[in-house]
């Protein structure tokens, strides 16, 4: 690695460790104030306090890290561009991909870190930092609150090979709405799939409402007998309780357990939470590339910054309002292809390619 190389490597990984230390630092201070009502309500020691901050960490290393290395990047080169730096180093025939280099190796560097912990140590971290606040920290009264609340597109497989999609569940009730039940014989194969519009425990047993049973008679063939009734005691082994066990945190899954779950129940028929996870699949995959991006799109502002005595605060700015744009920009994408209006694969790569697009048209006309 050449001189140029190493002291601009040096300066951006120096300046993007003392902010995600800040930004650390900072997550732990707002976390505690925010929560110190409850800690002290519940008389949650120190120690416990630490491993709720500490597990929450990986976290929000992952989430805050585009930013951070993008404030990072653009304070280095806008410090580069004050001093006179950048004009020397393209006085003497370097252009824009060679100056801007070791940013793009150390951003795809600290974007394979990213992916690492993301996958590693994210899931077992959520679950871990959920466990303590569930145990220490939350009030009984938000805990009864919590287990209460309506579930939405619940799946669950059950005895008897039975696979539950569920489009809303209320516990308080024990009630299901959208009702979606496939049971497959001893070689996963479908032998009965029933339909109904609602169901209700009635304290010793399901009562389906609106009820479609198809039975399959012939698997080569498809051929099926289906019944219709308006009320039927379902022959089902399941409690509330069970069903209750069975809500799906999506962040506490990396992307091959995320992946399996939905090879597994792809078949169920339940589109719409099966469409929600695809956008979830592809944003995990998409997420690490975000530092490569915006670094991409941030470099041509911060070398291309007028007036020398403004310039890194201008810098600071723009990083700011870039990565903020893209968060926009991303979210905007979740939500529409978790609306179905969008292709979960072109919801979640929406922004990275937009902003690829961005960083493409600023470095072929400025530079």
């Amino acid at each position: 690695m050449r001189i140029v190389d190493r002291y601009i490597t040096s300066s951006i990984a120096f300046v993007f460790l003392v902010i995600t230390l800040m930004f650390s630092l900072l997550f732990i201070l707002i976390n505690t104030t925010s929560n110190l009502d409850e800690f002290i309500a519940q008389k949650v020691s120190i120690p416990i306090i630490l491993q709720y901050n500490l597990a929450s960490l990986p976290t929000i290393l992952v989430e805050t890290s585009p930013i951070t290395f993008l404030i990072a990047v653009m304070f280095c080169y806008s410090s580069l561009n004050n001093h006179n730096e950048i004009i020397a180093l393209r006085a003497s025939g370097m252009n824009f991909w060679r100056i801007a280099r070791p940013a793009i190796f150390l951003a795809i560097f600290i974007a394979g870190l990213v992916l690492f912990t993301n996958e590693r140590y994210v899931p077992q971290a959520q679950i871990y930092a959920q466990k303590i606040r569930d145990e220490h920290i939350i009030l009984e009264v938000d805990r009864i609150k919590k287990t209460m609340a309506k579930i939405e597109y619940l799946t669950y497989y059950g005895f008897k090979n039975r696979l539950y999609c569920i489009d809303s569940y209320d516990p308080n009730t024990y009630e299901m709405e959208g009702i979606t039940i496939h049971e497959y014989n001893e070689h996963m194969q479908l032998r009965e799939k029933t339909m109904a519009l609602k169901g209700r425990w009635t304290g010793i047993a399901w009562k389906f409402y609106n009820v479609y049973i198809s039975t399959i008679l012939d698997q080569t063939s498809g051929e099926a007998a289906i019944k219709s009734v308006g009320e039927k005691l379902m022959d089902i082994k399941e409690s509330p309780q069970d069903f209750l066990r069975q809500s799906l945190n999506v962040n506490a899954m990396n992307s091959r357990q995320l992946y399996q779950y939905i090879s597994r129940f792809s078949k169920s028929g339940a589109l719409k939470a099966i469409n929600n996870l695809h956008v979830d699949l592809h944003a995990k995959m998409a997420k690490p590339f975000s530092i490569i991006v915006i670094v991409l799109a941030g470099l041509p502002l911060a070398l291309m910054v007028g007036r020398r005595k403004a310039q890194t605060f201008t810098a600071l700015a723009l990083a700011i309002g870039l990565a903020f744009l893209y968060a926009v920009v991303n979210s905007v994408g979740i939500a529409l292809g978790k609306g179905g209006v969008l292709w979960p694969i072109v919801a979640a790569w929406l922004a990275p390619v937009l902003f690829t697009g961005l960083a493409a048209y600023l470095i072929r006309t400025k530079f």
